[in-house]
């Protein structure tokens, strides 16, 4: 029997073009199949984020996920083994791209002050502004009592964050930028935007916030040129 030239595509191939032609599928693209999938698990996910935050992850339950999901509960279990799995995963999904982009930040070799300023404009828009606000909320109100989904969020988010801006703190202080002792307490960058988050949990219809403004108000008592003794 003789074969086709090398780099031939073979008679299989060619069919499962002319079946993807005909379907309107294009080389590459997901499958029908495939894209209902990823459809149905983003839908289980944001059911989730709106079930969790209206109802805390206690009371939180997987039927109601799955009905403003639009799928059987059963179906949830296909894609996650518990509520635990499920919250997990949202962390996991919400979150980790946010991670990525902050340790990238981290790593850059600018002054102090730019990279800081870039890191709150960052948390604004892609946090604060966003229902990631909401999956940082509750782990703030829920982590204490559950301790393993605590333990995951700092394992997948914060330790990873702290690790970049520790990072940058450190060359920020060898080129005399900052306080030597700054480099221990990487978690003071981040104060202002978790009490951000609080403040517009429980007080922001008394006194609305302006979270850009405070956040860099305290970049400058931060970083305000330190007068010699």
């Amino acid at each position: 029997m003789t074969r086709p030239p090398q780099g031939t595509p073979s008679i299989a191939d060619r069919m499962r073009g002319v079946r993807r032609a005909a379907s309107g599928v294009k080389p590459g693209s997901p499958r029908p199949r495939e894209a209902r999938t990823a459809a149905r698990r983003e839908a289980i996910l944001a059911a989730a984020l709106d079930e969790f935050s209206q109802q805390g992850f206690a009371a939180a339950r997987l039927e109601d996920v799955a009905k403003r999901a639009g799928v059987a509960k059963g179906t949830i279990y296909l894609y996650f083994r518990d509520k635990e799995t499920l919250f997990q995963e949202l962390i996991r999904t919400m979150l980790t791209p946010v991670v990525g982009s902050i340790e990238a930040m981290g790593a850059a070799d600018l002054p102090v002050r730019v990279l800081a300023e870039r890191l709150v404009d960052f948390f604004v828009t892609e946090v604060y502004e966003t229902r990631r606000k909401d999956v940082v909320r509750l782990m703030i109100t829920e982590g204490r009592r559950f301790p393993s989904l605590a333990e995951f969020y700092y394992r997948e988010v914060l330790a990873r964050i702290i690790a970049a801006v520790r990072g940058l703190l450190a060359r920020a202080a060898e080129r005399g930028e900052i306080p030597p002792a700054l480099v221990d307490f990487p978690q003071i960058i981040a104060a202002p935007g978790l009490v951000a988050i609080i403040w517009s949990g429980l007080f922001e219809r008394f006194e609305p916030l302006d979270v850009r403004a405070m956040m860099k108000t305290h970049l400058d008592l931060l970083f305000a040129p330190r007068r010699s003794e």
